[in-house]
């Protein structure tokens, strides 16, 4: 009993299992078929998947794709089933392959194996890509004649003609909707691109988004991947789709436009027929359509009331001053902060900075920001940590520190003063602004007062002037002078380096102690002559025509020259020449035979060099 139980219980697992495997495959309706008739392609997946991409189809013409869904339950087991269908005409006769398509289900890319369709001649009576439906075996009385959405599963109901439901302006629409349509300069302003569907139609996915060009805005985007949500539009179910949404703060006052915001996706659209299961079908067409173009009026700041040291934040903010040691041993270290926090347009205003007197050693300060960004503004803080390292005795005050802002709520310049404080030293030596080292180099920060400096680099009331001298003429007529000579250089070189028959003599000398140097060291010894000759000839070769010693033989050496374009003579009395270096090591040559045929190899080269 206990092993009936197992079998059955394994089987049901296994089963469930197999039911949960990703299937992705292509069914074509036959494997062969005539030139003038047509076929049918189904390419079917038991997930839901995304990033269908169907075959090139080059060998056809097609048109395509319809899609249906198939979604049942049948005793607690899901079945789901969607189809991508095409239909071909074939453009010619043969084998003809189509390819593999591919889509990507639960993160993974599937491909479908490829078909090979056999076309033969065309035939008399060509069949469709449809299978003609059986007959019902009830006849005209068929029990089933009203079946639901007016299908006859044997066959008897007449095939309808495909029409697709194609979306109004007020089915298929983007809109970008914008926070505020009159702001002042650095005031934030968030704008929301959404697209709305009506829930009848559907998007396989998205080609392309192109942004607007924000001139005359710092820009920062708020949203990493699309939002749906389904919302009711009119009194009709939607579904709206968050595209962009982007914070804004402008940096110049006028009338400024933003251009509109483009898309381009796939959009899924109903037809008028329905598979088996009942579900529709749809079938998918590429659609681009773009949003309203924007046009905010940017105010300018107010001149009236505005501080001398406003640096351009925008906002509400607050400022604050934590500095817990204020008593220093000389050559220790102490850090101190300064924050400010609240919400508006950071990164986009200068930072208040603490002065500190020459006397305190102070590092440049270090930024550390915590800000969040949001369809409001930016909100969060900066602060400036400062680090001292003192190195004299003394009490050293620190001036109060100021940061003005701008309300755009109140239409105000608001300033925030922290008190003046004081650093003490209790240690240390006595500080001397004017001793030596005390004037060497210093962090200054801006506003301190320097050191005095004790030499002074002081000029001449009457120096010369360099316009009109004797110098600036002299070098004004020089280029003058210069470009004869430059001339007459260039004409004694080319005409020393033209083809003249001392020029030819000068060259084939100059190669010939080049490559032959070895060869004409040896001229009275045979057996040593040729194979320096022949290693000279082999090296000019190699340098010539970038090849490997191994492949110098004589039908590779004869096939470059010739790619090279050498005259046929020269290849020729190369070769022997070659040829002669061989020979020699077995038959007798004389002191005139070596000598001329070192001559003929110096000549040889100087020919080849200029051939190539």
């Amino acid at each position: 009993m206990r092993s009936f139980l197992f079998q059955i219980l394994f089987f049901s697992f296994t089963t469930l299992l197999s039911a949960q495997e990703v299937s992705f495959r292509a069914e074509p309706s036959r494997k062969s078929l005539g030139e003038n008739e047509r076929l049918r392609v189904d390419f079917i997946m038991n997930r839901e998947g995304d990033n269908f991409t169907p075959p090139s189809f080059e060998n056809f013409e097609y048109s395509g794709p319809t899609q249906s869904v198939s979604n049942s339950w049948i005793n607690g087991v899901r079945s789901f089933s969607k189809t991508y269908t095409y239909m071909l005409q074939p453009k010619k006769k043969g084998k003809l392959t189509i390819g593999a398509a591919s889509v990507i289900i639960e993160g993974k890319e599937y491909k479908t194996k490829p078909l090979t369709i056999e076309v033969t001649d065309p035939v008399a009576n060509p069949r469709s890509a449809q299978t003609t439906p059986p007959t019902s075996p009830f006849g005209n009385n068929s029990p089933f004649g009203n079946f639901p959405f007016g299908f006859d599963p044997f066959g008897t109901e007449e095939v309808q003609s495909m029409e697709i439901i194609e979306p109004t302006k007020e089915d298929l629409f983007i809109t970008a909707e914008v926070s505020s349509n009159h702001v002042f300069v650095n005031q934030p302003v968030t704008i929301t691109y959404k697209m709305y569907l009506s829930a009848r139609f559907g998007i396989a996915g998205f080609e392309s988004i192109e942004d607007p060009r924000y001139a005359n805005f710092w820009s920062q985007q708020l949203l990493d991947k699309l939002q749906v949500t389904e919302v009711v539009h009119n009194g009709k179910p939607f579904r709206c789709i968050t595209l962009k949404q982007v914070l804004l703060y402008p940096q110049q006052s006028g009338e400024q436009e933003i251009s509109p915001l483009s898309t381009s996706f796939v959009l899924q659209l109903p037809s008028n027929q329905v598979d088996f299961f009942g579900n529709r079908s749809y079938v998918t067409r590429s659609r681009r359509l773009q949003s309203n173009a924007l046009k905010i009026k940017v105010s300018p700041l107010p001149e009236e009331g505005k501080p001398a040291n406003f640096s351009g934040a925008v906002g509400k903010f607050s400022l604050s001053l934590n500095f817990p040691t204020r008593t220093v041993n000389a050559g220790e270290t102490a850090q101190g902060e300064v924050i400010i926090s609240g919400k508006g347009n950071f990164k986009l205003f200068d930072m208040p900075k603490l002065t500190f007197p020459p006397a305190l050693e102070v590092y440049t300060p270090k930024e550390e920001e915590h800000l969040n960004h949001s369809a409001t503004g930016v909100s969060g803080d900066i602060t400036h940590t400062y680090t001292i390292v003192p190195q004299y005795k003394g009490k050293f005050p620190i001036a109060p520190l100021s940061f003005t802002f701008f309300d755009p709520e109140t239409q105000k310049y608001e300033t925030l003063t922290l008190d003046p404080f004081t650093i003490e030293v209790p240690n240390g030596e006595e500080y001397n602004a004017t001793s030596p080292e005390n004037t060497s180099e210093v962090a200054q920060e801006k506003g301190q007062f320097a050191p005095l400096k004790t030499e002074a680099k002081l000029a001449p009331i009457n120096r010369a002037v360099f316009f009109g001298s004797g110098l600036f003429y002299l070098l004004w007529l020089l280029p003058i002078v210069l470009i004869p000579i430059v001339l007459l250089l260039r004409y004694f070189y080319q005409k020393r380096n033209d083809d003249t028959a001392e020029n030819r003599s000068r060259r084939t000398n100059r190669l010939a102690k080049k490559y032959l140097s070895a060869a004409k060291k040896n001229i009275h010894n045979k057996e040593l002559f040729y194979e320096s000759m022949e290693r000279g000839l082999h090296t000019y070769l190699k340098a010539k025509l970038h090849i490997e010693t191994s492949e110098l033989s004589k039908d590779k050496v004869r096939e470059l020259l010739e790619e090279k374009q050498v005259e046929s003579s020269t290849i020729a009395r190369f070769l022997q020449l070659l040829s002669n270096c061989e020979m020699a090591r077995y038959a007798p040559y004389t002191q005139a035979d070596i000598d001329n045929d070192y001559e003929q190899a110096a000549s040889i080269i100087a020919l080849l060099d200029k051939q190539l």
